[in-house]
């Protein structure tokens, strides 16, 4: 069994401490919740006269955290998952807790200095916001980036589902600090699903430690989604070494000072390369050249040449990037690039989907907060405390809305980041091969629903939160309209929403004979039928039955549809897409109410959470599953329409 005394051993390894520095580590990863750190402040600024920039407030949710992998996932019992008998409770909630003191303390404060500063290009060299290198610097040492990685290579082994939850808090806190080790983890996944022996010896350690940094190349001017139309050319220069042309845009975290070497991965074209998608290569191209024993030798023939000007996410390098004759090595077979590169672009579909999430998280903390503490107008009912000017917004029957639409959001959304990354788990840890394809199968259905509903919702609950500042909601010194700026990227790349949607539909319900979505059909359905009995259990398990009647008759619309009128796809994909994203929120919090009564009718000293998540999910299913019905009816009655209008229309 893993002890957190092991985990601090393993974290400190590599820095040589002493004994007693391990075990003053090990004390401070067993801390347990601290009590929220909520400030004063948000009173204190509505009576100064001077305008000051504040910090936003964030708490990590831990206890609901604890709540989802233990309650309800159960991963403590999962003795088929290799590797998961290593993880205990006191295990998993230390790591969570350390990762929100780093975040809390080291990154938040960065959050809004990175905003203002942004990244900057001197003399060839991107330079990041002050603090980011000494951020970064401390982010390694504590040994951050090899939670999840192979232990082969230096990483700590843990399941995906624990993993994904640090990822969630490191987002919240500072979305564009947390891209430069996210994207890091990406091309480490492709290297080490792709890569060959000697590939992996070259990179691996050093992008799981976090000392060098990766990247993905793929968008170019002329070609963004459609990669068919990609020019960047590979030629072959010695055995196994190939010379890397062409130019790439908005490229993350392309270049910057915080690592020595930066490895990008990059699509290209080999010679011999046929036309389309099916001639694309992926080659791993590192800014430093390595040397046969690991060392650096001399820089590479690529550089940034400029910086994109973007609405947010300032405090990340979004670079382009050129490559001239710029050395690189074959990652997988010879125009197979976008089956490795697809690992990673999935990894990084995942992360997106989180940040849609944290983004939100704190967010909705902040506005919660502030509607407490603002003082305006009388409740219509009449005054709620009258000892004061006024009432707390929070009292008004709107501002309520936004926030309770925000809190059921985003508590579903993390129990379903939860599930996806535990059958993320399950496809490369179990021990029966036909589960694990299961489990394969289902996350695959999964993905563009994560990446695509839960950003498209995200920023949507992200608005309501800046709505609820009112006209200080729309300044910076609040920090909300950062956020709304910040989370808005995660509809586009990765692959566009639209993208996401289109995925779905025509890959993933209609290219398989919907295979997949029988699957999680049937989890459904036997979920419904295990408490169908349960009269406490009818108000959730009546508006999960209503989902998925409308998911199911707009599947068979599409399915007949689509065979005459390929064009409908297109047109019906994004309401599909939000229709399935609603079902999907609907089976967790019908889940989470599972969890909740039992917890309650066996008896408990937390009434409170549990009360809290069965009037959360209440709301779920008055609020938000009743639009299911509209989706599917748009489904039906639109999305032919759209295909029959003339141009001239437009």
């Amino acid at each position: 069994m893993r002890s957190i005394y092991g985990f601090a051993v393993r974290l400190c390894k590599q820095k040589s401490v002493a004994d007693t520095e391990v075990l003053s580590f090990s004390a401070d990863l067993a801390k347990v919740v601290r009590a929220p750190k909520w400030s004063d402040h948000l009173v204190e600024l509505q009576s100064n006269k001077k305008r000051e920039a504040i910090m936003p407030v964030y708490q990590a949710p831990l206890r609901d955290y604890q709540f989802i992998l233990d309650e309800m996932l159960h991963i403590y019992q999962q003795d088929a998952l290799k590797g998961f008998d290593e993880i205990d409770p006191d295990l998993v909630d230390a790591i969570l807790q350390g990762m929100a003191d780093f975040s809390t303390e080291v990154m938040l404060p960065l959050n809004s200095v990175g905003d203002l500063q942004g990244c900057k290009l001197v003399d060839g060299k991107v330079i990041t916001p002050e603090g980011f290198d000494n951020a970064y610097r401390q982010f390694v040492d504590n040994g951050w980036p090899t939670l999840t990685c192979d232990p082969e290579y230096g990483g700590q082994g843990l399941p995906e589902v624990v993993g994904i939850f640090a990822t969630e808090i490191q987002t919240a806190t500072n979305m564009a600090f947390a891209m430069y080790p996210g994207l890091t983890h990406g091309a480490y996944a492709a290297i080490h699903a792709h890569g060959s022996d000697a590939l992996k010896q070259k990179y691996l350690s050093k992008l799981v430690s976090g000392e060098w940094t990766g990247t993905m190349n793929l968008t170019e001017s002329h070609a963004g989604t459609d990669l068919a139309l990609l020019r960047t050319k590979a030629v072959p220069v010695s055995e196994g070494v190939f010379a890397i042309s062409g130019e790439k845009i908005f490229i993350s975290s392309g270049d910057h000072q915080l690592t020595d070497n930066i490895v990008h991965l990059v699509l290209a074209r080999l010679p011999d390369a046929p036309e389309g998608v099916k001639g694309i290569s992926l080659f791993a191209v590192p800014k430093v050249l390595v040397n046969n024993d690991g060392s650096l030798g001399a820089p590479n023939t690529l550089y940034a040449s400029g910086l994109e000007h973007k609405m947010g996410i300032h405090g990340n390098s979004t670079c382009v990037m050129v490559f001239e004759a710029a050395l690189g090595e074959l990652v997988g077979e010879p125009h197979q690039g976008l089956r490795a590169m697809f690992t990673m672009m999935n990894q990084a579909r995942l992360g997106v989907g989180v940040q849609g999430l944290g983004v939100s998280e704190i967010a909705y903390q902040n506005a919660l907060a502030y509607a407490k503490d603002r003082l305006q107008s009388r409740a219509l009912s009449g005054a709620k405390a009258p000892e004061k000017a006024a009432d707390p917004i929070l009292v008004h029957g709107d501002v309520r809305r936004m926030l309770l639409s925000q809190k059921a959001f985003n508590e579903g959304a993390r129990a379903l980041v939860g599930q996806q990354a535990l059958w993320l788990d399950e496809a490369e840890r179990h021990s029966d091969p036909a589960k694990a394809k299961v489990a394969s199968q289902l996350a695959a259905l999964f993905t563009p629903v994560v990446k695509g509903f839960i950003t498209n919702r995200g920023f949507n609950a992200c608005v309501d939160a800046q709505q609820v500042f009112g006209g200080h909601g729309y300044i910076h010194e609040w920090g909300m309209e950062q956020f709304v700026r910040d989370s808005r990227i995660a509809l586009i790349y990765e692959g566009t929403n639209g993208i996401q949607a289109l995925d779905l539909v025509g890959r993933k319900l209609l290219s398989d004979r919907g295979a997949a979505m029988q699957q999680w059909s049937a989890l459904v359905t036997e979920f419904i039928k295990s408490h169908s009995t349960n009269a406490a259990m009818q108000p959730y398990v009546s508006g999960l039955m209503d989902c998925a009647g409308d998911l199911q008759k707009a599947s068979g619309y599409l399915a007949t549809q689509a065979a005459t009128n390929p064009d409908i796809i297109g047109a019906a994909s994004m309401a599909y897409l939000e229709l399935f994203g609603v079902t999907a929120l609907a089976w967790m919090w019908a889940r989470s109410a599972a969890v909740a009564l039992a917890a309650l009718e066996q008896g408990t000293e937390e009434t409170a959470f549990y009360q809290a998540k069965l009037k959360t999910a209440d709301f779920y299913m008055a609020y938000w599953a009743v639009q299911g019905r509209s989706l599917r009816k748009q489904i039906e009655q639109a999305s032919e329409m759209l295909t029959q209008l003339d141009e001239a229309i437009f």
